[in-house]
C-alpha cells in the first residue's frame, strides 16, 4: 500500500511502530563493519507479546502484499526463531498456514538429534530474520536448506538498511540485501527500508526527531546504495 504523497503507508506505520517501541534507536552506534551509525535497529526490543504479535503483523502483511510464494517458513538462530514462529502464527490466522522450522546452533546428540527443529524443511524456504548487514547469516541459513534437500527461496527482513557490504574490510558497491539477492538468486522482502526512514524524519523535522533527520542522510550519503 503506498500512501497518496509517494510514501510506502504501511513502511511508515512500521518506522513509527519501531520508533516508539525503542527498537529503533538514534544516537551514535558502531556496526559490526567499524562504522559509527546514527541509528539502531535492535528487533530483540521487541520484547513482549503486543509488540511481537504486531510485528508479525507487519511481516505478515508486507509478505502476502508481495506475493512471494513459499512453502514453508525457516527462522535462523537466535532472532529468527521468535520471528519465524511469531510470522508463522499471523500468517495462519491470514489463512496461509505454513510449515515452520528453526535450527540450533549446535548439533543435539540425544532425543531427536541434529541441528533443525520443527517441519521438515522441504520445498520453497522462506528464511525470517531481522536486518541483514553482511549476508553471513543469510549463506548459513541457505547452506543448512539446501542440505536438508529444500530450496532457499525468499528471504523477509524487517529493515534494510541499504547501505554498502563489505568484503575483506573494504566497502563494495553492494549492500548485503542485493549480494543475496542478485549473486544468491533469493527474492528479498523488506518491510521498511532505511529511505522510508529517512522520510519518516523528514516528515518529522518540526518536533524532537528533525535533528537525526540530517545525521542519518548524511550516513546514506556516505555509506548508502540505491
Amino acid at each position: 500500500m503506498v500512501a497518496s504523497d509517494g510514501q510506502d503507508a504501511l513502511a511508515q506505520e512500521f518506522v513509527q511502530f519501531a520508533v516508539e517501541s525503542g527498537v529503533l534507536r538514534f544516537g551514535e552506534f558502531k556496526t559490526k563493519a567499524g562504522r559509527v551509525s546514527p541509528y539502531f535497529f535492535n528487533a530483540g526490543l521487541f520484547d513482549d507479546g503486543a509488540k511481537l504479535g504486531r510485528l508479525a503483523q507487519f511481516y505478515s502483511r508486507r509478505l502476502l502484499a508481495s506475493r512471494i510464494e513459499f512453502d514453508m517458513i525457516f527462522g535462523p538462530a537466535y532472532k529468527g526463531i521468535p520471528l519465524g514462529a511469531a510470522v508463522a502464527v499471523e500468517l495462519a490466522r491470514l489463512g496461509k498456514n505454513a510449515p515452520y522450522a528453526y535450527n540450533r546452533k549446535e548439533a543435539k546428540d540425544h532425543g531427536e538429534g541434529g541441528v533443525l527443529v520443527g517441519a521438515p524443511v522441504q520445498g520453497r524456504v522462506l528464511i525470517v530474520d531481522d536486518v541483514m548487514s553482511a549476508g553471513t547469516a543469510a549463506r548459513e541459513s541457505i547452506a543448512i536448506i539446501e542440505a536438508a534437500g529444500a530450496t532457499p527461496h525468499a528471504v523477509a527482513i524487517a529493515l534494510d538498511r541499504q547501505e554498502k557490504a563489505t568484503e575483506g574490510g573494504q566497502d563494495v558497491n553492494h549492500s548485503a540485501v542485493q549480494y543475496v539477492r542478485d549473486r544468491l538468486g533469493l527474492q528479498v522482502c523488506a518491510i521498511a527500508r532505511l529511505a522510508d526512514l529517512l522520510q519518516y524524519l523528514q516528515h518529522h523535522a518540526a518536533g524532537e526527531l528533525g535533528v537525526h533527520y540530517h545525521r542519518v542522510a548524511a550516513y546514506r550519503e556516505r555509506y548508502g546504495v540505491d
